[in-house]
């Protein structure tokens, strides 16, 4: 009787396990791991705001009840420390994590094809925050994904204001000819600004480390008929070259990418200098919307502060391009989400809706036209490129 009633409590106890094995899979967190220079270099005045996004965004989606039923969001940070092999690295560790669902990071193209390729191995889908080039998804895999407008769309709109709104018709354009988002973003903005009919005087390059841009300026101060410069930089240079091509005393109207939209630009040359500058950056600073005074809101509650930049809201989009994903595959399995962000046709983003059409990876967003008039940064206007 005794060796029943113990095999009948071996059994009820095996079933209670049974039983509250799901419960326990559906406490598990879901782990989406954030790739972001932190602590060295110009980009981590972008990547910081982007990582921030994206915990705000977990935070608020965990405090909503989860996903799946109730679990919960991990954000892993990675900091990549501004250094292309510690971002192969970081790849390399998240890609091995126990649980990892999804990589998002990133706002720089070298950086993101350092990482993304490791993820793309191991088929989990990687989401890029801030890495513009047109050409990721191509050259890492099915599994790449762009929250972000592309270079192409940024540098087109620049183009069309530059030659139809500035009436700027001659130009010099300086490049870091270290960085594919430099070289990407000038080429895209020199094929659209010579089809409109304007004309590049000089092609001029630097190199990222660069501090000393006294023969670049000496150049552009040869070419007397050039009426602006058009410098495609990265935040570690972009305020290092307003600073002197100013205290060279030239006035001219300097234009940028979306590598401006950092504090840096008014800082480095200070409100006397940091003036005449425009640039393109995503156009959540543009739009008056419920989902960005509501996303506005929420980060100057949660960090004390206002977003810093539009990668702020980038770093915010992506992780909710994502979690929308999840909820909609249903599942974490690693196909299912990147089947449901590749299906993506409509996600209210904060920088504009997103919409993955005719198998593009890459969304179509408007651009936001920034000014800088005495370290002041202002919006000018947001447009959608003709060409």
């Amino acid at each position: 009787m005794k060796s029943i009633l113990s095999r009948l409590a071996a059994a009820t106890a095996v079933a209670g396990l049974l039983a509250v094995a799901p419960h326990a899979q559906a406490a598990d967190p879901i782990k989406i791991v954030a790739l972001y220079n932190l602590s060295a270099g110009g980009l981590a005045s972008i990547d910081g705001p982007s990582l921030n996004g994206a915990k705000l965004a977990a935070k608020q989606i965990n405090d909503a009840g989860g996903l799946l039923g109730g679990r919960m969001i991990e954000v892993v940070a990675i900091d990549t420390k501004n250094d292309l092999k510690e971002a192969a690295t970081g790849a390399k560790r998240a890609v091995s994590m126990e649980g990892v669902v999804a990589g998002i990071g990133h706002s720089d193209t070298t950086f993101a094809l350092a990482s993304a390729p490791l993820f793309q191995a191991k088929g989990i889908p990687f989401v890029t925050s801030g890495a513009t080039s047109p050409d990721l998804p191509d050259m890492v895999g099915n599994e790449m994904f762009l929250a972000c407008f592309a270079d192409d769309v940024q540098a087109h709109a620049m183009a069309e204001y530059a030659y139809n709104t500035l009436g700027v018709h001659n130009i010099v354009i300086w490049t870091d000819n270290a960085m594919d988002y430099t070289k990407g973003l000038s080429k895209y903005f020199q094929d659209r600004f010579t089809q409109l009919g304007g004309k590049v005087l000089l092609n001029d390059i630097y190199m990222t480390e660069d501090k000393d841009f006294s023969a670049l300026v000496s150049r552009l101060k040869a070419n007397p008929d050039a009426q602006a410069v058009f410098a495609s930089s990265g935040p570690d240079t972009a305020g290092i070259i307003i600073k002197q091509i100013r205290e060279a005393g030239i006035t001219m109207p300097i234009l940028g990418g979306d590598g401006y939209d950092t504090d840096l630009v008014s800082t480095v040359p200070g409100e006397a200098l940091a003036n005449e500058v425009y640039f393109t950056t995503h156009a959540y600073v543009g739009l008056d919307t419920g989902q960005a005074n509501q996303f506005r809101a929420a980060y100057q509650k949660e960090y004390g502060v206002p977003p810093e930049n539009a990668f702020a809201a980038l770093g915010y989009d992506a992780l909710g391009l994502v979690a929308d994903a999840i909820k909609r595959a249903g599942s974490t399995d690693h196909a299912a989400v990147t089947a449901a962000l590749a299906a993506t046709s409509n996600f209210p983003a904060v920088t504009g809706n997103i919409a993955f059409l005719n198998g593009s990876r890459v969304p179509s967003k408007p651009v936001a036209i920034m000014y800088v008039d005495h370290a002041k940064v202002n919006l000018k206007t947001t447009v959608t490129p003709k060409g």
